[in-house]
């Protein structure tokens, strides 16, 4: 089986569960990967391609994007490594970071809805395009590993656009300018989902930061449920959502959602999050990042990644974006610990 065939097996595997219940099946190997970001310091210092390059050149964000197979051994190749590609081409000013530091957006352009402006030409965006062409250069490098889109969804974008406190306070005082806002930017994750599937991505990350300290579960059911569906249902390739913090409290209806899988994050444990979806929907995660993974060591990531299997996560993967000092070493262990 090849790395893209151990990805796309694993997306599968829930419904092979629930069409064969009763059923032995030979144990499928097992899938490694990452939805987001896996760019460090070190694998920029081993690939020779560094930030703020990395975000705004196609061959070395493919390089470095890379190093996630030809260093860690993961299964996957994913080279979007910031949330701040669709910000700057909706007009947020953007600081590209350095190589220890993440973009961030400097200035939030709106204040209500008709603020918004999404040009015709967005796809032709310089930060558009860089992640397109790097993905086709991935694809004809690398037929055989899965290679990893990944747009962010209409809540993110609003945060990028509005603020993230601005944005929350709108939810809670004018409900339908918020509903307004989500449906103007609904076009933008799923064309942009279209176009990097179109350039050779297998599978697309759908990253919404709908975290549970910050919006409720019946306001994520209010507002952003139906919306997640509606990309699930758009995008005409296997999706993988990704909420940050603790999303126990909404993965039922996550995985009620027509979304491949869900990637979520060591705050919820992987035996609660298996319960919680069922055999509705993949898992992929959950290994710890600021405790295991970045200060950690070899022998703490396998008793994570243990924990994981046992609860039968499909795609054992780092829980969200890892730190950028996070050591070489500790992700190699992750794979090596997933395959035994």
């Amino acid at each position: 089986m090849t790395p893209r065939e151990r990805i796309l097996n694993a997306l599968e595997q829930p419904q092979q569960r629930q069409q064969q219940h009763g059923l032995r099946r030979p144990k499928a190997p097992q899938a490694v990967g990452n939805a987001v970001s896996i760019a460090t310091v070190e694998l920029m210092e081993a690939t020779g391609c560094f930030f703020p390059e990395a975000h705004v050149c196609p061959e070395a964000m493919a390089g470095l994007a890379a190093a996630g197979h030809e260093i860690l051994g993961y299964d996957t190749i994913a080279p979007v490594f910031s949330v701040q590609q669709e910000a700057d081409a909706m007009g947020c000013e953007v600081n590209w970071g350095r190589i220890d530091l993440m973009p961030e957006v400097g200035v939030h352009p709106c204040r209500i809805a008709a603020d918004i402006r999404l040009p015709a030409n967005i796809l032709r965006h310089p930060a558009i395009m860089v992640v397109l062409d790097a993905l086709q250069i991935l694809r004809d490098r690398y037929p055989d590993v899965c290679i990893v889109g990944k747009v962010f969804g209409p809540w993110t974008l609003a945060y990028h656009l509005f603020g993230v406190e601005r944005f929350l306070m709108m939810t809670l005082d004018n409900p339908a300018e918020v509903r307004r806002i989500l449906r103007m930017l609904m076009p933008l994750p799923e064309l942009f989902a279209r176009k990097q599937l179109e350039a050779g991505a297998d599978v697309i990350t759908l990253a919404d930061h709908a975290t549970g300290d910050l919006v409720a579960p019946a306001m994520y059911h209010d507002f952003l449920w139906p919306l997640h569906k509606e990309l699930a249902s758009a995008i005409a390739g296997p999706v993988i959502l990704h909420i940050c913090g603790d999303t126990l409290d909404r993965i039922a209806w996550i995985s009620r959602s027509g979304l491949a899988c869900f990637h979520f994050e060591s705050k919820v444990p992987a035996a609660k999050a298996r319960w919680a979806a069922g055999d509705r929907i993949a898992l992929m995660g959950n290994i710890n990042n600021p405790l295991t993974l970045l200060h950690g060591t070899p022998a703490d990531v396998a008793v994570e990644v243990e924990e994981a299997l046992a609860a039968g996560v499909e795609i054992i993967a780092p829980e969200c974006a890892v730190p950028l000092t996070t050591p070489t070493e500790n992700l190699i262990a992750l794979a090596e610990a997933a395959r035994g």
